[in-house]
């Protein structure tokens, strides 16, 4: 499987990601090389990591705690703290070796860390595979807000190695799907077709490298999100929105991103079909295909209100309007869409019927 180029680094995968991250440390002869792992990493992928490393590298392991209520600053300051009484210097490297929140996270640590330290990641998760693997999007949370602090800072190589996905359940696997019918929904019918028709996550290989193929297309024409790139948040205005609620919510489990994202996709798919033309059939084929994978959440009207209101601290925000994007069609995205206050509560309506 050929290597995705980006506009700075490679994307590698399965055993040529191992061969090149062992040529690229025995060239570069870092002064420290640290390992960012949370304790399900830690436990479940450090060591097949390991296993494969030939060059002779001192690797110093950090550990963090898993979940997306730890991506948070308190976390960056233990393991900011953990390099420098490691001395770690200039010319240490990080590998991030987990999830979205670990590759986040340690891209942010890393770009910040003695105003910057090269860094290398290796997504773990389905979600973060075809997700975090391009783009140099590094960032926390700011509470329950979904990545308010941050920079686009990019790597030095992506590891995109798929036998790590057999470390994980069915439900973080579903919660990467969702991201990669996203990719579909808004570049590619023909992709949206067939992922919807999967029924076994097993040899995910070639769909993994179709969502990164298309991720980092959109990329390398807006690297700083300043138009086309936005496409990549549809379903994430009013999905980011449900998962923080969810996040700080004492009255409802915690919904994992891609489960908050499919949520968020059929709200704004109904959200397209009022305002810029997505056809019935299309909305319909949308809200069948999530609802056949994801639960179907009770949202009463006291949850819709909350979730409504943290709509103002979306990232696509500017002069204070809120930004949408939304499809014409499948394949047809649209950005930079303002949504009449009365469809909110339509669509959840539609969501819920």
């Amino acid at each position: 499987m050929d290597s995705i180029i980006t506009a700075t680094y490679a994307v590698h995968f399965n055993d040529i990601a191992y061969q090149k991250i062992n040529e690229h440390l025995s060239a570069k002869k870092y002064s420290k090389v640290f390992v960012l792992v949370d304790e399900n990493t830690n436990t479940a992928c450090l060591s097949k990591f390991m296993n494969r490393m030939t060059v002779k590298v001192d690797f110093r392991i950090i550990e963090i705690p898993s979940g997306e209520i730890h991506k948070n600053i308190q976390t960056c300051m233990h393991v900011w703290e953990a390099l420098s009484e490691d001395n770690a210097d200039r010319k240490s490297l990080l590998i991030n070796l987990g999830g979205g929140v670990v590759t986040d996270l340690g891209g942010f640590v890393a770009s910040t860390f003695k105003r910057g330290i090269s860094f290398i990641n290796i997504p773990t998760s389905l979600l973060a595979m075809v997700d975090a693997s391009v783009g140099g999007k590094t960032g926390v949370d700011l509470g329950p807000l979904k990545n308010q602090i941050g920079v686009i800072n990019q790597p030095e190589m992506v590891l995109v190695i798929s036998s790590f996905l057999k470390t994980l359940d069915e439900r973080q696997l579903q919660s990467g799907y969702a991201e990669m019918l996203k990719h579909g929904l808004i570049q590619n019918a023909d992709y949206w077709n067939v992922l919807k028709l999967i029924q076994q996550f097993d040899n995910l290989d070639d769909l993994i490298y179709d969502s990164v193929v298309i991720k980092n297309k959109v990329v390398l024409e807006d690297p700083t999100e300043q138009n086309l790139r936005k496409i990549l948040n549809f379903g994430h205005t009013l999905g980011h929105a449900v998962e923080s609620y969810f996040l700080e919510s004492t009255k409802h489990e915690t919904l994992l991103h891609g489960e908050a994202i499919a949520i968020g996709m059929i709200l704004e798919a109904f959200l397209s079909h009022k305002l810029t033309g997505l056809s019935a059939d299309e909305l319909s084929d949308i809200k069948n295909t999530f609802l056949t994978r994801y639960t179907k959440v009770n949202f009463t009207k006291a949850d819709i209100d909350a979730i409504l209101s943290l709509l103002k601290f979306d990232k696509k925000n500017s002069h204070g309007k809120i930004n949408f994007v939304l499809l014409n069609r499948i394949g047809d995205p649209v950005i930079d869409i303002q949504i009449p206050h009365d469809l909110y509560d339509e669509a959840f309506s539609y969501y819920k019927d």
